[in-house]
């Protein structure tokens, strides 16, 4: 082995280099394929079936799992298999998607005749604008490059990038023609970050019952203090009889309190709440109740249903246990 850093890392940047100009010389081929393309998916009434060999295919994969998440049903099916029953799975309500840089791999070919035989729209990427798969396809994406990354020209590298970026763009315009929202996005990924934050609610993260700590307005202050000790969460709502919260006691007023010199024992919860106390309703993205109490500098917000009723009480532990922030 010899090891020249310097050689690594020149070879590193042209890498870079050369793809970077391979996705950008893409822009200007965009044009009627791409809208017919696009046009073909949107009319359909099933899935787009993506099928290549080798890295086209791992490249497959990759896109046909961005459409998924982006609105647009996919799935891969391998060429080689297709030919051994898996071409059960192309109905003639789906579009095929094929890819191959050459458009003339075998195993694509072979099964082409058939797919066009069901009738299922036929939509391209290949780097052969005359190849056999060009000739066969309802729209071709030109994903030619001047040249690979490889110092050898060989092993595919520039031009699976082009296919790449050729299958987010479809993804993309496909998106925003569907009307695709980050709330659809976030029910496709409820495990993640964002759909934790588009999906979680209020009611799923509040704590509620007897846990929600809250006295009448005339309680006196050693009862006000025992309802915010037992109940751990740094403050406790006053509430009416109907239940609705008239105000709010905390930790941070209680120290401001003290700092007076009041008589405290004398006092009453309604002479010490402040009034209008901050709140959220229980139907609301617990990301909202995140922005609400970093907006206001609180950490603690009162829970409410539609009719006003104190129904829950949330802090940021309960957001941050939640994963919501």
């Amino acid at each position: 082995m010899n090891f020249d850093p310097a050689q690594a890392l020149r070879l590193a940047r042209e890498t870079l280099d050369i793809e970077a100009a391979a996705v950008l010389g893409l822009k200007d081929r965009l044009g009627d394929s791409f809208a017919r393309a696009l046009a073909l998916i949107l009319r359909a009434s099933g899935r787009v079936v993506v099928m290549g060999m080798g890295k086209s295919g791992h490249v497959g994969r990759k896109i046909a799992a961005t459409l998924a998440s982006t609105g647009t049903p996919a799935m891969f099916v391998h060429p080689a298999e297709a030919s051994h029953g898996d071409l059960g799975m192309i109905q003639a309500q789906d579009v095929v998607l094929a890819i191959s840089n050459s458009g003339e791999s075998d195993e694509l070919i072979a099964i082409l005749p058939l797919v066009k035989r069901l009738g299922a729209p036929l939509v391209a990427i290949t780097g052969g604008a005359d190849s056999t798969l060009a000739r066969h396809a309802d729209a071709v994406l030109d994903g030619s490059v001047e040249k690979e990354a490889c110092p050898l020209n060989l092993a595919p590298t520039a031009s699976t990038t082009a296919q790449l970026a050729l299958g987010d763009a479809l993804a993309v315009a496909l998106l925003d023609a569907r009307g695709f929202r980050a709330e659809d996005f976030a029910r496709s990924h409820p495990g993640g970050a964002l759909g934790r934050r588009l999906l979680t609610r209020v009611a799923d993260v509040m704590r509620q019952g007897d846990e929600v700590p809250q006295v009448a307005p005339d309680a006196d202050f050693s009862t006000l203090m025992r309802e915010i000790t037992r109940k751990g969460l740094g403050a406790s709502a006053i509430v009416d009889a109907a239940g609705r919260p008239v105000g709010i006691f905390t930790d941070g007023d209680l120290r401001r309190l003290v700092e007076t010199g009041r008589d405290l024992r004398a006092l009453v919860a309604h002479e010490v709440m402040h009034p209008n106390p901050r709140h959220i309703r229980d139907d609301a993205l617990a990301a909202e109740a995140a922005e609400s109490m970093e907006k206001h500098r609180i950490t603690v917000l009162l829970v409410l249903d539609a009719a006003g009723r104190l129904v829950g009480a949330v802090n940021s532990n309960d957001l941050m246990r939640a994963k919501v922030i």
